[in-house]
């Protein structure tokens, strides 16, 4: 029920035309590829930065788990 009630809210066909429309209306059909070159570019920037944090993290949980491993051998050779 829960999706569906999100579903209920994304424009449908007619409401994207308008959209776009609008949009041409107010930024002019030559500011528009410039808009979507900065969104591009945006998207990218964020991409690299989330793909960065996640290499992050798991170098993290792996040397984490690397020193509870030798942590336990050495208990072992104790």
């Amino acid at each position: 029920m829960i999706t569906l009630s999100v579903f209920a809210f994304l424009p449908g066909g007619w409401e994207l035309v308008v959209v776009v429309f609008v949009v041409l209306l107010l930024f002019g059909g030559k500011k528009i590829p410039e808009l979507m070159r900065g969104l591009g570019k945006g998207i990218r920037e964020f991409n690299s930065a989330r793909s960065t944090i996640e290499n992050e993290i798991r170098e993290g949980m792996r040397e984490a788990d690397q020193k509870k491993i030798e942590e336990k051998t050495q208990e072992k050779q104790s």
